[in-house]
């Protein structure tokens, strides 16, 4: 499992007002570069297709993150207009372990546009260019808070039912649970720009328990305050939330042989969790039975990494693996207490290094549908977007290049599932969909953040 950033180092910024800057991202593309086949000769450098994106920033809140999440907001479940707002917290990887901090930012004035997914008559064309190129986009606002935390964050995961609750794993070996109330209602008050002072704040739980560091977390979609935190030493620990803190079972739930590298809670069932391993496995657990997995899926040759949940196909589980691969699992065809391999309902190895985070698309309130878009980052530096429903229509190609004034020349052995493919970023962490804005997708990586919108998906979307 690749899990440290590559020499952390500090972003550089001109922005007089703080620390956090947000950037618009260059918008030129002289031709259609594939990763993998194509080699950048000196003095080249890659640029992406604006017209590829309803919406694209860069931004950066100081030093680098591994992991981040979306805190849940009210400003509406199911959002489509531009400009956009977003709230989430961020651990950071600094290159002294006293210098590490928790930072939660608001990212408001999100500009973007709706682009047509096939261009019309000439007029129309001509038109919409114009209009690209006349309007210049805004540059969104970061409000940045910052709460001092000892070690680097290994992951950090805020609470869906109450999101000012969010837990940090630490390289110190220490897991975390703190409110950040204040700083999430100072942030929606202010309409200042930029970082503040780093603060320093008590967790509400600090738990040592574990025997090593750790990066695997969940918070319970169905019981409020229910929390998972697995280490690298194999070993799962239960938080049941009591009295306004939380009573952590000493007995932790062993199965792996290896580091527990991710953890999903069931979303139909809230005594359902999943587990994956760099011993190679995923497995299956019940909370009432702690003696062994209920089932264990051996797909991967190598360590799974991370896994997601179809939240509305709850029988479809995906991973992905440190040989590049990503899987989705139907649980329903998987044997209790056995290694299986028939569950499998697809396989990619389109992606040849470690995948390093993997995420369906979320359900949201206008859309009934399960969920069939998965995304999926890799150390390679891709971040790709996949549609498991489509496939290849040869005539259906016909038709859409005949309507283009210019032939995209494809590559013709490339998955037909594959929506998107968004590069830029060096050495790519973790990504989110946000779960109240349909097509946005948010990514962390050593050079900082990036927010994206691919526009090929819009007809996905709800309307």
């Amino acid at each position: 499992m690749v899990r440290s950033l590559k020499n952390p180092k500090k972003a550089k910024t001109n922005n007089k007002k703080g620390e956090g800057s947000s950037d618009s991202v260059p918008s030129l593309a002289a031709k259609v570069w594939q990763p993998g086949v194509d080699e950048l000769e000196e003095g080249e450098e890659l640029q992406c297709d604006p017209s590829a994106y309803n919406s694209l920033h860069a931004f950066h809140i100081g030093w680098p993150c591994m992991s981040f999440d979306m805190v849940r907001d009210s400003l509406g479940l199911v959002r489509t207009e531009f400009p956009h707002t977003v709230y989430c917290v961020a651990g950071t990887q600094a290159e002294k372990s006293s210098w590490n901090s928790i930072g939660i930012f608001k990212l408001s004035n999100i500009s973007g546009k709706r682009r047509d997914l096939v261009p019309g008559d000439e007029n129309s064309d001509m038109d919409s260019e114009s209009s690209d190129s006349d309007e210049e986009e805004e540059e969104a606002i970061l409000q940045l808070r910052k709460v001092s935390h000892e070690g680097c964050v290994n992951r950090i995961r805020a609470m869906a039912q109450n999101p000012n609750i969010v837990a940090s794993w630490a390289d110190t070996g220490h897991v975390q649970v703190w409110d950040f109330s204040s700083h999430l209602n100072a942030l929606a008050d202010s309409e200042s720009h930029g970082a503040s002072a780093v603060s320093n704040q008590s967790p509400l739980v600090k738990f040592g328990g574990h025997k090593d560091e750790g990066y695997a977390i969940d918070w319970s979609p169905l019981e409020p305050g229910r929390l998972l935190s697995g280490d690298c030493k194999n070993c799962i620990y239960l938080w049941e939330p009591t009295s306004g803190t939380w009573n952590i079972d000493a007995n932790p739930f062993i199965g792996h042989t290896a580091s527990v590298e991710d953890l999903q809670w069931s979303p139909i069932d809230p005594f359902r969790f999943g587990s994956c391993s760099v011993d190679g496995t995923i497995a299956l657990w019940d909370i009432r039975e702690r003696n062994s997995p209920s089932a264990t899926i051996k797909t991967h040759k190598a360590d799974v990494n991370v896994i997601s949940w179809n939240k509305l196909a709850s029988n479809m589980l995906a991973s992905g693996g440190d040989d590049g691969t990503f899987c989705v699992h139907d649980i329903r065809f998987v044997k209790e207490g056995r290694d299986t391999t028939v569950d499998l309902v697809a396989y990619f190895e389109y992606h040849k290094h470690p995948i390093t985070s993997i995420e369906w698309s979320p359900p949201h309130a206008a859309s009934r549908e399960a969920s069939s878009i998965v995304a999926v980052s890799s150390s390679d530096n891709q971040l790709t977007i996949w549609d498991l429903s489509l496939e290849r229509d040869e005539e259906e190609e016909t038709e859409f290049k005949a309507q283009m004034k210019e032939q995209v020349n494809a590559p013709t052995d490339l998955p037909p599932q594959l929506l998107f493919v968004h590069q830029g970023q060096k050495d790519l962490k973790e990504l989110h969909w946000h779960p109240q804005i349909p097509g946005m997708v948010i990514s962390t990586a050593a050079d900082g953040f990036n927010i994206l919108m691919p526009s090929n998906i819009e007809n996905a979307l709800p309307a």
